[in-house]
């Protein structure tokens, strides 16, 4: 199946299970998908449906076809000032209540907020290279992975998330990073 068309791929993808999600049946033919089923569960609640955007088409498609979105590597300056307002634009356009909004990010509690950086800026490297975070992480104005990760004692870490909070975060979604050369099983 051909991605040359992301956004309408993932247009015509929401047409056909967002009512599925809602107990409604889909009934949905696009360019390149059709959906002709149902789902029924009994009793089951509505199933909350975000869409990962980062750019203004596919926030739009999420502000008008979902209950939000989440991001990755996507800083609270980028959250205020570029997925925010696009997303509750499309979402209020739609006649939608307010989005959700989930950000993820690293995070690592620690007393060598250096050492630290240093270990998660080798870790996640790559998406410092993948075009659509480069432009989130340009947009936010950091080097890379590092720069914005949260990182350090409690104090910090406390006033990085209420940071998010404040730029329009309703849900944070920690990505926990070990520090001090520990690995993920020593975390647990």
């Amino acid at each position: 199946m051909s991605y040359a068309k992301p956004a309408r791929h993932m247009a015509e993808y929401l047409e056909i299970i967002g009512p599925l999600l809602r107990g409604e049946k889909s009934d949905y033919e696009g360019e390149s998908l059709t959906g002709k089923l149902a789902l029924e569960v009994p009793k089951a609640a509505e199933v909350p449906l975000l869409v990962a955007a980062l750019g203004p088409v596919m926030l739009e498609l999420a502000g008008k076809h979902s209950h939000g979105t989440t991001t990755w590597m996507t800083g609270p300056k980028t959250i205020e000032e570029h997925i925010v307002p696009h997303i509750s634009a499309a979402a209020t356009a739609a006649g939608k209540p307010a989005p959700r909004i989930v950000c993820g990010l690293p995070i690592c509690l620690t007393n060598d907020a250096d050492t630290a950086r240093e270990e998660i800026g080798k870790a996640l490297s790559v998406y410092g290279m993948l075009p659509s975070y480069r432009a989130m992480l340009d947009r936010e104005g950091v080097a890379g992975p590092a720069e914005l990760s949260i990182v350090g004692d409690e104090a910090a870490l406390r006033a990085s998330i209420e940071g998010l909070r404040d730029a329009g975060v309703t849900d944070f979604n920690a990505a926990l990073m070990p520090a001090g050369g520990a690995s993920m099983e020593d975390m647990l």
